[in-house]
């Protein structure tokens, strides 16, 4: 594993003032988990197969555990036609994530091989964490960011605890509350309400929308056109410091459609912004009844497993060797506390 990626989780940010003493949830973005020690990560076995993702998610895993001491681990994945609902209301909707460039040219020699390998060690990933006393959760037609959002608020609620969410993902920061706490691997730091509002120089809870004005390229989900952060701040002073609503906005608009174009723009594409502020609002996820009841079963009647024979059996197998040092030791320094009786 790469000392860079090392570094980046054994960092704890002095912001997270660790209580072990109550609860604290441990909810990783497993796919944007994966992706990253994928991309992060050269390592091929004594075969030639491209172990980086596999190996590096592990080891994350086991960083994350270490530094932020949770009490319950999540790990969430999307599922099968994932982006369904959210291309039904906009087709474009991460369209350009078909569209990409080799990540490893020194392992793969095209697009097609290396989507292949990611998939089976998805696959050979969720393998491994069923042999783990976590909860691994996944739902049909559904996407982690609206299973973690629910889980979030599920588990926000309980009595003096915190929950961590890990994920590169910007979205998640609309979820910070005084008792969860967004920890982006890319940076190293852990996003509070007063770390939101340093960064991005807005109130916190007006995030989602500033994400719907100024739109996310990663997911192609277009914004304002013309609108960048000056012209934001200059248009809107109101989101650095009074709370917003998508009418609130419109009403600025219409007050000052004569004084600058973006505001004109504003009210010409209001059909598009409500579209894209519905596909990011994680305060109302895209689930079902039977979804909400499904995540909240899974809190509540957790069946843990802790089978270290299977992991070494699948880590020999696949030839991990170094990624994990004395797997065994590493195992139960790091799981065995979480398995209970349930």
């Amino acid at each position: 594993m790469s000392k860079n990626l090392l570094s980046i989780l054994d960092n704890v940010s002095q912001d997270t003032n660790p209580t072990p003493q109550n609860d604290r949830y441990l909810i990783i973005d497993g796919l944007n988990l994966f992706f990253r020690n994928f991309a992060m990560l050269n390592m091929v076995n004594s075969k030639g197969t491209h172990i980086g993702g596999l190996g590096g998610f592990l080891r994350s895993l086991g960083a994350l555990i270490r530094q932020i001491n949770p009490t319950e681990v999540y790990v969430v994945f999307d599922g099968p036609g994932s982006s369904m609902a959210r291309k039904n209301i906009n087709p474009k909707y991460k369209a350009n994530r078909n569209i990409t460039r080799i990540t490893n040219w020194e392992v793969f020699d095209d697009l097609g091989e290396e989507h292949d390998s990611k998939i089976d060690q998805i696959i050979r990933l969720i393998s491994y964490v069923k042999t783990l006393p976590v909860t691994l959760l996944s739902l049909e037609k559904t996407e982690a960011d609206d299973i973690i959002a629910h889980l979030s608020k599920i588990l926000s609620k309980k009595k003096n605890s915190q929950t961590f969410i890990v994920s590169s993902d910007q979205d998640f920061l609309q979820l910070v509350t005084d008792n969860i706490i967004v920890y982006r691997p890319i940076e190293k730091v852990y996003y509070t309400k007063d770390k939101v509002e340093e960064k991005f120089k807005i109130l916190k809870d007006n995030f989602l929308i500033y994400k719907t004005l100024m739109g996310d390229s990663s997911d192609n989900i277009p914004g304002v056109k013309g609108l960048g952060i000056k012209k934001l701040f200059s248009k809107f002073p109101e989101i650095k410091d009074t709370p917003l609503t998508l009418d609130s906005i419109v009403n600025i608009c219409e007050g000052k459609f004569k004084n600058h174009i973006i505001y004109t723009r504003v009210l010409d594409s209001l059909n598009e912004l409500k579209n894209s502020y519905k596909i990011m609002d994680l305060s109302n996820p895209m689930l079902s009844k039977d979804d909400k009841e499904y995540i909240e079963s899974a809190v509540s009647n957790k069946k843990l497993v802790f089978l270290p024979d299977q992991f070494q059996s699948l880590y020999d197998e696949d030839e991990l060797g170094g990624m994990i040092r004395n797997t065994r030791l590493w195992l139960n320094d790091i799981f065995k506390v979480f398995k209970k009786d349930n």
